[in-house]
C-alpha cells in the first residue's frame, strides 16, 4: 500500500514538472523527463503524461517519437482516452500529414469534443476552412467554445469569409455556448475588415456584460478597431476606461489618431506615454512616423527616429524606414529619402521605392524616378502601376519618346495594364510660322 502511494506521489510530482517544461517551451527537457518516467519501474504512467510528451514531440517535429508514443498507447489500451487521442491527432497533423491525422481521427474508438476540436483545428490552420466547417457540422457531440473559436478565428483571418465569422459568433450565442475572451479577440479584426462598426459595438457591449472589457489585450484590439472604423470617440473612451494601459494600448491610441490624420494629438499622446514611463516598441515607432507623415513633419520624423533608436533602443525595420522615406518624399526632400534608402541596414521594400517614385512624379525629378522605377521593375515585375508612374514622370518632363519606351517595355515583359487605365502621352502641337 505504501509503495503504491509513493509511486503515485512520484507520478504526480513528475507530471507536474513535465507540465512546467512543456508550458515553458523546454521540450527537450520534457522528453528527457518523459523517457525517464517511461523507463522507471516505479512509475505507472497514466493518460495525462502522454499528451504532454506528444505536444513536445510535435513542437520539435519528431515523427519517430510521435509514432513510438502512438505504438505504446495502442499496446497499453490508452488510445480510448480522449486526452491521448486528441493529442495524437494534433501531433500527426504537425509531424506527418493531415491525411494521416484524419485516418487516426476516423479510427478513434471514443471521440469527445476535444478530439473533434483537434481535427477541426488542423484543417482550419491549413486554410482548408471548407473541410473544417464540414467536420464541425458532423460533430456527434455538443460543440464547445473551443469548437466555435477555431472556426471563428479561421473565418476572421480569411480574405473571403470575414462576414461569416460574425454570423458564426451569433450562431454560437444562439446555441447556448457562451463566447469567451478568445472568441472576442478572434472576432474583432473581421469586423474591421468589413467595416462593421455596429458589430464592433455589439461585441464591445457583450465584453462589458461579461466583465472582460477591461482586459488590456482586448482593450487594445477594440481601440484599434474603433479607430480604423472611424469612431475615434469610442476608441478614446475605451482607452480612458482601461484600468491599466500597457505599451500595446498606448500604441493603438497613437495609431488611431495617426490613421485619421490627427498628427498633433498622436504626438501628444506619445509624449503622455513617455511621461507615464511606458517604454515604446516598434509598433509605437511606426505609429509616430505615420503621424508625422500625415502632417508632413519631416524634421519631427527624423528626430523621433533618432530618439526611438538611440534613446530607447528600438530597432528600426523595413516598415519604419519605408515610412520615413514616405515622409521625406512627401516633403519634397527626395535626395534625403534616396540617401535613407541607400543607407538602410535592411533591403529596401517596394513600398519605400514606390513612395520615392510617386514623389518624383509630383516634383518632376526625372533622374531619381529612373533609379526608383528600374529597381521597382525588378522587385515587382508584374506591377503595372510602376510602369505607369515612370511613364508619367517622363511625359510630365516632355520626354515623350522615353515615356513610349516604358510602354513598349511593359508590353514586351507581358505586364498587364491596370483595369480601367490608359496611356496618355500628351505632346505640344507644332507651331507653324
Amino acid at each position: 500500500m505504501v509503495s503504491l502511494q509513493k509511486s503515485h506521489q512520484r507520478l504526480v510530482s513528475c507530471t507536474k514538472l513535465l507540465t512546467t517544461y512543456v508550458n515553458q517551451g523546454c521540450h527537450h527537457q520534457a522528453l528527457s523527463l518523459f523517457s525517464h518516467m517511461f523507463s522507471s519501474p516505479d512509475i505507472a504512467l497514466d493518460p495525462f503524461a502522454f499528451p504532454l510528451a506528444l505536444k513536445s514531440s510535435a513542437a520539435l517535429r519528431l515523427p519517430d517519437a510521435v509514432a513510438s508514443i502512438h505504438s505504446h498507447t495502442i499496446k497499453s489500451g490508452l488510445l480510448c482516452s480522449p486526452f491521448v487521442a486528441s493529442a495524437l491527432v494534433g501531433a500527426y497533423g504537425k509531424c506527418f500529414s493531415i491525411n494521416h491525422a484524419r485516418q487516426l481521427f476516423d479510427e478513434c474508438p471514443q471521440r469527445n469534443a476535444a478530439v473533434w476540436n483537434a481535427a477541426i483545428s488542423l484543417y482550419a490552420h491549413s486554410n482548408d476552412i471548407a473541410t473544417a466547417l464540414q467536420l464541425f457540422e458532423l460533430m456527434d457531440v455538443a460543440p464547445t467554445a473551443s469548437s466555435y473559436n477555431t472556426i471563428i478565428a479561421a473565418l476572421a483571418e480569411s480574405d473571403e469569409w470575414p462576414s461569416k465569422a460574425i454570423e458564426f459568433y451569433r450562431r454560437m450565442r444562439c446555441s447556448g455556448v457562451k463566447p469567451n475572451f478568445i472568441t472576442l479577440l478572434a472576432l474583432v479584426p473581421s469586423c474591421v475588415q468589413i467595416g462593421a462598426l455596429n458589430s464592433i459595438k455589439e461585441i464591445h457591449g457583450f465584453a462589458i456584460r461579461c466583465c472582460v472589457s477591461t482586459h488590456a489585450h482586448l482593450g487594445s484590439t477594440l481601440i484599434e478597431a474603433y479607430g480604423r472604423s472611424g469612431s475615434l470617440i469610442s476608441a478614446s473612451k475605451v482607452f480612458d476606461e482601461m484600468p491599466e494601459r500597457d505599451v500595446v494600448a498606448w500604441s493603438s491610441m497613437v495609431s488611431a489618431y495617426a490613421f485619421h490624420g490627427y498628427a498633433e494629438i498622436a504626438v501628444s499622446t506619445f509624449k503622455q506615454m513617455e511621461s507615464n514611463n511606458i517604454r515604446p516598441d516598434g509598433v509605437t515607432f511606426l505609429s509616430v512616423l505615420k503621424a508625422c507623415s500625415h502632417a508632413g513633419r519631416a524634421d519631427d520624423a527624423l528626430k523621433y527616429v533618432d530618439v526611438l533608436t538611440k534613446h530607447y533602443g528600438v530597432e528600426a525595420y523595413s516598415n519604419h524606414y519605408s515610412c520615413l522615406v514616405d515622409v521625406l518624399s512627401r516633403a519634397g526632400r527626395l535626395h534625403e529619402a534616396h540617401k535613407i534608402i541607400r543607407g538602410m541596414p535592411v533591403m529596401a521594400s517596394a513600398k519605400a521605392w514606390g513612395a520615392l517614385l510617386a514623389a518624383c512624379r509630383k516634383y518632376g525629378e526625372v533622374e531619381l524616378a529612373e533609379v526608383a522605377g528600374r529597381v521597382l521593375f525588378e522587385i515587382e515585375p508584374q506591377n503595372a502601376g510602376n510602369f505607369v508612374l515612370l511613364s508619367s514622370v517622363y511625359a510630365g518632363a516632355g520626354m515623350h519618346e522615353a515615356a513610349e519606351g516604358v510602354q513598349r517595355e511593359m508590353e514586351e515583359r507581358g505586364v498587364r495594364r491596370l483595369p480601367g487605365s490608359s496611356w496618355v502621352i500628351s505632346q505640344k502641337p507644332h507651331c507653324s510660322n
